[in-house]
């Protein structure tokens, strides 16, 4: 996998406690390699000046970040040759996943240890969110839809406002360029995956002012069997066992997308854009039935999970030292599940207008900003909405070895009231190869409206709240880079969910087996580095990470994230193929708070290789986990085993 990034981290001491040795030979492997001889590069890196938006919301060439970021584009993903979002995210620094069972289930986004619901979300722009879990519904975004990623590690919140506690990850759709250019893509796999895309892009007009993309894309897999019956799965093979059943049905999914961007430039200094995107996945799972007995036999418990994201963006050149934009959102997700009926819709409406001033080196911001969240549950009829505006102000200075960024923004909430948070980040090049960076950040997450005010919430609840330090060192030089990241996060009045009654009784006034609270603090914790070189026509790269994501009021590892985790890959072009090979690691984890149940570690080889038939027409082959390597990503949820993938896509140059 092609890793594009720029990076940037904290120092501070490791607990002696976070053990943080190397468990299996690929981590001897990725770690053992002299940090300032291996780097990040591809043999499609990029240019010197590719810019990135997500660090401040402005487009910052790479060079001038003081941030830790990420950057996947389309090539990348199409010979990943992954399905969901979430598993191309995995082979970058710093992040971990959780899923229960396959592709379409529910799936966790972990950066540098932080909960899934720490991480703002976008798509072109449009915010995504669930006002029911909190965080984004990864199993139901579209990884065909997406032509280009960026993820930024650390707090975020004095720049996007709540939630960014974690990260930042943008997803972005195709932008259309040049003459008309369609393409059509198949491909096969293994559990029967059966995968289809469609799509034009372009421009038009005098001089291309009008440009477009549009894109559909369907697939489906007979799936497996998420929930095995075997001794790594005593709760459901004791319920089978009890009911007189031997083997449950496979579990699969399948999911319809499309997408269209729409740009027109009015004028040098003017141009409107229009998204819309929207996806419906249908997975399969395995419900308890309690008291069922054989002959009974049930439909497949599914669960459909359905966004729809739209905006409208101004952006507008007024001189040489003026810019503004201005941008309407919408995002709406749904979650059903059928049979057993349960269904949750959030739709979060967001209005920015932002104003950027340019002097020579220095560069200002201003943005005004409001958010408005609705959530409606059922079968308990809940209702509610909250609504969030914003101020936020930047100062960016770049000039000779020099780099600053300064970040400060007010959230008022209309249930809470006011949130200030602020960030600072200081760059400075040591010499033309090595640079050095440090920062601090402070964010906040507010409650869920279902964490307020269910049959479970604590209309008291306060918002979550993060500061974090780092430090990091990069090096970078001709074909090769690398860079060391270590940072700090600490999180007060982290919610939980609360089963003793007395203390729900108190807070809400009755019992329904447990209540929100905030009841813990936690600390994220850890060193990440990076690094890669090209020799001849073999690119090299290996990321590594060591952390200790804690909860301090037990002093207990958090569930689902490993203390050590990494990629190990290389990539070599010969005789008109691209061959590439992948070691992904990870130590064992824990499946719950209280550290009694225990996840295995694993290590899984992954290849791939791809080439272009005709000048058109390319074929991509991927075999994942390859050593057919049994592991979890959640307790008594299988994953899939050693899969392969087989693909064409046609596309006239």
């Amino acid at each position: 996998m092609i890793h594009r990034f720029s990076s940037a981290g904290a120092f501070l001491p490791v607990r002696s406690r976070a053990r943080f040795g190397l468990a299996t030979l690929p981590w001897a492997v990725a770690a053992a390699f002299p940090i300032a001889t291996l780097a990040q590069t591809s043999p499609t890196a990029p240019a010197l000046r590719e810019t990135v938006v997500t660090a401040t919301r402005v487009e910052q060439p790479l060079s001038d970040l003081v941030a830790d970021v990420s950057i996947v584009d389309r090539d990348t993903i199409e010979r990943s040759g992954a399905t969901g979002v979430a598993d191309v995210l995995a082979r970058l620094p710093g992040i971990e996943i959780g899923r229960s069972g396959g592709i379409g289930n529910a799936t966790s986004v972990f950066i540098r240890g932080a909960e899934s619901r720490f991480t703002a979300v976008y798509i072109d722009g449009v915010r995504i969110d669930s006002q029911s879990t909190g965080g984004a519904a990864w199993e139901g975004i579209p990884l065909g839809q997406i032509d280009r990623i960026e993820v930024l590690r650390g707090p975020a919140a004095a720049v996007y406002g709540s939630d960014a506690i974690g990260g930042v990850i943008q997803l972005f759709t195709k932008r259309g360029e040049g003459p008309a250019r369609p393409f059509v893509g198949v491909g096969i796999g293994s559990h029967n995956l059966r995968k289809t895309e469609a799509g034009l892009s372009g421009s038009a007009g005098e001089g291309g002012a009008f440009d477009y993309s549009l894109g559909v894309s369907h697939e489906e897999s007979d799936g497996f069997n998420i929930q095995p019956l075997d001794k790594r799965n005593p709760v459901r093979t004791a319920q089978y066992s009890a009911d007189g059943w031997t083997s449950p049905d496979r579990d699969g999914y399948r999911n319809t997308a499309a997408n269209a961007r729409l740009g027109f430039q009015i004028n040098p200094a003017h141009r409107l854009e229009g998204t819309f995107l929207y996806s419906d996945t249908e997975a399969q799972y395995d419900a308890s039935r309690t008291g069922a007995r054989p002959p009974a036999v049930f439909a497949d418990d599914t669960g459909t999970n359905t966004l729809r994201t739209a905006g409208l963006a101004w952006a507008a050149k007024w001189n040489e030292i003026y810019s503004t934009r201005l941008q309407l959102t919408d995002g709406k997700t749904t979650y059903q599940t059928d049979p057993s009926f349960y269904r949750t819709e959030t739709e979060t409406r967001g209005y920015l207008f932002q104003n950027d001033f340019k002097f020579g080196a220095h560069r200002l911001s201003a943005t005004l900003e409001r958010r408005e969240d609705d959530l409606k549950n059922a079968p308990s009829v809940l209702a509610r909405d909250r609504s969030q505006s914003a101020l936020s102000l930047g100062y960016g200075f770049v000039q000779g070895p020099h780099s600053l960024q300064l970040q400060a923004r007010h959230d008022d909430d209309s249930e809470f009231g006011g949130k200030t948070t602020g960030s600072a980040a200081y760059g400075f090049a040591i010499t033309p190869q090595w640079r050095a960076t440090a920062s601090a950040g402070t964010a906040f997450r507010a409650p869920t409206l279902y964490q307020r005010f269910s049959q479970y919430g604590v209309a008291s609840l306060k918002p979550e709240e993060g500061r974090n330090v780092e430090l990091g060192l990069r090096w970078s030089e001709g074909a090769s880079n690398a860079g060391v990241v270590v940072y700090r996060n600490r999180v007060s009045n982290l919610i939980s969910f609360d089963g003793s009654s007395f203390a729900c009784s108190a807070a809400v006034g009755s019992t329904f087996g447990g209540c929100y609270a905030n009841t813990a603090r936690a600390e994220y914790q850890g060193l990440t580095l990076s690094a890669g070189h090209r020799i001849g026509d073999v690119t090299l790269r290996a990321s590594a990470d060591f952390q200790d994501p804690r909860d301090l009021t037990t002093d207990k590892q958090l569930a689902r994230r490993a203390r050590r985790h990494g990629v190990l890959g290389a990539d070599w072009a010969v005789a008109g193929w691209t061959l590439g090979a992948e070691v992904q690691t990870s130590s064992m984890r824990y499946d719950d708070a209280a550290n009694t149940r225990r996840l295995g570690g694993y290590t899984l080889l992954n290849l791939v290789a791809s080439t272009k038939l005709t000048p058109s027409l390319t074929l991509i082959a991927r075999l994942d986990n390859a050593g057919d390597k049994d592991y979890a990503l959640a307790r008594i949820y299988a994953t899939g085993g050693r899969t392969a993938y087989l693909g064409l896509k046609w596309s006239p140059l």
